[in-house]
């Protein structure tokens, strides 16, 4: 054990704690010891400004003989600046810095790029910041731990990340994508018209050597100084230009909140909360009579869902539906519906979409993830919304699967969630249901610097095409998030370009990889290690989940899991009583995942989960016969 003794401390208004868990898991297996800020100094830290309070805090860094301290801040920018400058100026009065012969030789900030940004201007290097999406060792090297400590593991795990990163810098200096030209898709009678399916596409796509996944881009432009019908005309432009182009074949349109739960009502002057605001079956039909030949689809609505899945297949003949099934409700105060409710609009929307013959895809493990669940639950969710589509009758399931998710995560732990998922879908494979794979990066994953982000973005097609690197024919799909996503919203010609560094990054990796030049990571014998503990996992789960529920695959089914806590989700926003079983367990980053830990911080097994969910049913059942009296 190291005798530089590390503290981490986080203010309390902030509840994000995966990421300072992960650095002080990661810098104690380095051999230091690591302290972590108990309440009190999490509580001073709120209000740093009082003489009182940085006192406390000096006083808790000599007791503790600190020598590195790092502070994280993920809300206001201007807070963060704020709480660094008071911090800096009371370390410089009690001269406990190094250069004033003082213990502390290292001071480091994690928090939003743009406080970063103005905390390395203010203080000239003395705090060295964090501004997301570092691997493993690059966090390890900028917190001063000297290479020779890191552990073989995190050195082997954070190689495949590093090594790919690389790959993506040499794919944006060579500048070679620039001239990549649109995959030609127009080869069947259907393209572009009322008759053309995703299924009609992708078929087409596959006759074609080499293999080029269809490319799927989010889109919504909101303008909060113009009107609502200048931003819907804006955004018909940008469909009608992104037609055009053809790199695309697949656009999402980022509809609005307001649209998504006020859809053709008068919205008075209630804010649209950004995104594209439409209000029309006609605005929806103009959309695609200017988008062609795209495909097009768009948000579910979070009220009388139903009726809006059927409004955009009669409007965009939307290629697929999506929905959330436990989310988008006032358990994450995105709308209306409790979540009992949510869950029978969305069973009853699952039946119409099987009528229409039209894939289904489920936002559901990532959302999940942003809430603090681990990774076996992140795949559990996946498994029954499949399961359950497959029941009422859907044929074709869109598989979304985010990587970087969180963003600490390693390589080789997505790419064994990736695989442990898919095997557990394709299990449910037959003659009436199929699985598409469509993966894509974070949500928070690209940093906001322009050209880190391109690596990013040309790195992470590199882990989706190492998800089935046998398999040239997969990723089906990818669902291109711009590489601006961090700083403002996509153009067409920022999606165009994201498109082309897809493509050319896919088509290069695939290159070296049958030189030779690249590791076989069907081989990889961690990513199998890591496959087979999550398979384990989600298995124990799913089984207990089918034998202590007789009707999983229902609303109350599906609302007994959540309830009885089954699908652990630590960081849920809803307080209510009705979820404290849900809320539970505590998650930590370990070794590049997300497990669940106990109060100790302890990694809890699959059995304790399940034994613990077991016996909160009866409450569980109790609370499902007071808002369905005649299920309960």
């Amino acid at each position: 054990m190291s005798s530089i003794r590390y503290a981490f401390l986080k203010p309390s208004l902030d509840a994000h704690t995966l990421g300072i868990n992960a650095a002080v898991d990661l810098v104690r297996d380095c051999g230091y010891e690591v302290i972590v800020g108990d309440q009190a100094v999490s509580e001073y830290l709120n209000e740093i400004q009082h003489e009182k309070h940085q006192e406390y805090i000096i006083e808790w860094l000599r007791a503790q003989r600190i020598n590195r301290v790092g502070l994280t801040y993920r809300l206001d920018p201007e807070a963060a600046v704020d709480m660094v400058g008071y911090f800096i100026r009371a370390l410089r009065s009690a001269e406990l810095l190094s250069h004033q012969g003082g213990p502390i030789d290292g001071v480091f900030f994690a928090g939003l790029p743009s406080a970063c940004e103005r905390i390395e201007k203010e203080h000239k290097g003395l705090v060295v910041t964090f501004g997301g999406g570092e691997s493993p060792s690059e966090t390890l090297v900028k917190l001063n731990v000297p290479s020779e400590r890191i552990p073989r593991d995190v050195l082997a795990g954070s190689g495949y990340d590093d090594f790919r990163l690389q790959f993506g810098s040499d794919v944006i200096n060579s500048q070679e994508y620039l001239g990549l030209q649109p995959v030609d898709r127009s080869g069947y009678p259907e393209f572009g018209t009322r008759r053309d399916t995703v299924e009609r596409r992708l078929q087409h796509a596959l006759k074609h050597e080499p293999f080029y996944p269809l490319m799927r881009a989010h889109c919504g432009p909101y303008d909060a100084k113009g009107t609502r019908e200048e931003s819907v005309k804006e955004f018909i432009a940008w469909a009608r230009q992104l037609g055009k182009n053809g790199y695309l074949d697949i656009l999402s349109i980022g509809t609005s909140q307001l649209t998504q739960s006020n859809f053709g009502e008068n919205w008075g002057d209630r804010p649209n909360g950004g995104g594209v605001p439409i209000n029309s079956p006609e605005e929806y039909r103009e959309v695609w009579e200017n988008s062609r030949p795209l495909l097009l689809r768009t948000y579910a609505g979070t009220k009388r869902i139903p009726e809006l899945a059927a409004i955009h297949e009669e409007t965009i003949n939307i290629c697929w539906h999506a929905l959330s099934l436990w989310w988008f409700n006032q358990l994450d105060g995105r709308g209306p519906y409790d979540l009992y409710t949510n869950l029978q609009q969305h069973v009853e929307a699952l039946r119409y979409i099987a009528q229409t013959g039209k894939p289904f895809e489920a936002n559901v493990s990532h959302h999940f993830a942003f809430r603090g669940a681990d990774d076996v639950t992140y795949i559990v969710s996946a498994y029954l919304a499949a399961k359950l589509a497959k029941s009422l009758g859907i044929r074709t399931y869109i598989l979304q699967n985010m990587l970087n998710t969180p963003r600490m995560t390693w390589g080789v732990q997505d790419l064994a969630k990736s695989r442990a998922m898919l095997t557990l879908l394709r299990e449910l494979e037959g003659p009436t249901f199929r699985v598409i794979l469509q993966p894509r990066a974070g949500l928070d994953y690209f940093r906001p610097d322009l050209y880190e982000a391109k690596v990013q973005l040309a790195a992470v097609t590199a882990l989706m095409d190492d998800i089935e690197p046998l398999d040239e024919t997969s990723p089906p799909i990818i669902h291109v998030v711009s590489y601006s996503e961090a700083v403002h919203l996509a153009t067409p010609d920022i999606i165009d370009d994201s498109v082309k560094i897809t493509l050319f990054a896919l088509k290069k990796y695939r290159e070296l990889r049958k030189g030779g030049a690249i590791e076989d990571m069907s081989a990889n014998g961690d990513v199998a290690a890591r496959q087979a503990a999550l398979l384990r996992s989600a298995r124990i789960v799913i089984a207990s989940l089918e034998r202590h529920i007789p009707q999983l695959y229902t609303p109350e089914g599906l609302y007994l899991a959540f309830a009885a806590g089954f699908l652990p989700t630590p960081f849920l926003w809803n307080d209510s009583g009705e979820y404290q079983f849900a809320k539970r367990w505590n998650t930590k980053s370990y070794r590049g995942g997300t497990v669940l830990v106990d109060e100790q911080g302890k990694p809890i097994s699959p059995e304790e989960v399940v034994n613990y969910a077991v016996s909160n049913l009866p409450e569980g059942h109790y609370l499902l016969k007071e808002k369905a009296p005649q299920r309960g």
